[in-house]
């Protein structure tokens, strides 16, 4: 058993799962891999369990009964990996819009280095973005700065999808209290870390947005975001974190 695993929820993620698969187990550091699938139409989780054959001990497969959201689908990951003895929990989209070979960068980062959270970071160093609309980075870009103005992280991509966390931070962080089921849920992952005082990194990497396949963004998401984040901060100043 590697002492990693990364964890890539899917719905209707066919035309990338097998492609996704092979090139995260095909890496020179050894990866498991958890496939979260909220009962795609499309039959992702039969190519799944095709997969496995091949990569025995490697590959699993947790499949939901319908689609629930990408928090509830990663808190039923973490929790899956925290039962498995799992160091470092890695978040990754299924589409290639996180490099998989950067999956080493963020590894080496809380390995090697002295972060507890790798966050795989499209501005860090700048606006490293490609294919996708002007309003679309302009959207993500200022999200980000709208979060530390109110949260006070001073965190460049707060809505970051590719990260790394260490087993203890998914420890001392109550999965069964996260609130938000969207990409709030991805800053309201990383504001319980900044809580409880451990050390957030970012990792820079370029973001590169889907060919295949259809993103699953919202307006009840972004909504879901916007005001989510000064829930979050409420919640903290009154100690109900």
């Amino acid at each position: 058993m590697s002492d990693s695993i990364v964890i890539i929820p899917t719905y209707n993620e066919i035309e990338n799962i097998e492609s996704i698969v092979r090139a995260v187990l095909s890496l020179h550091k050894t990866f498991d891999l958890l496939i979260i699938d909220d009962n795609s139409p499309d039959k992702t989780a039969d190519k799944v369990v095709a997969l496995q054959k091949e990569f025995p001990n490697r590959l699993f497969l947790e499949k939901r009964e319908k689609k629930s959201g990408l928090g509830t689908a990663y808190v039923h990951g973490f929790k899956w990996a925290l039962a498995r003895k799992y160091e470092f929990v890695f978040e990754m989209d299924a589409d290639f819009s996180h490099n998989p070979q950067d999956l080493e960068k963020l590894y080496d980062a809380c390995h090697f280095g002295t972060a507890d959270v790798a966050i795989g970071s499209r501005y860090v160093t700048g606006v490293n973005v490609v294919n996708w609309p002007l309003n679309r980075v302009l959207m993500s870009y200022f999200a980000s700065v709208y979060v530390k103005i109110i949260t006070g992280m001073q965190i460049h991509d707060a809505t970051a999808g590719f990260i790394c966390y260490k087993r203890n931070v998914l420890e001392r962080i109550n999965l069964d209290k996260i609130k938000f089921i969207g990409y709030a849920f991805q800053i309201e992952m990383k504001y319980r870390a900044f809580a409880k005082k451990f050390q957030i990194t970012e990792v820079p990497i370029i973001f590169t947005d889907r060919t295949k396949g259809q993103s699953k963004m919202s307006n009840a998401i972004i909504k879901e975001a916007v005001f989510g984040v000064i829930s979050l901060r409420i919640r903290k100043f009154f100690n109900r974190l």
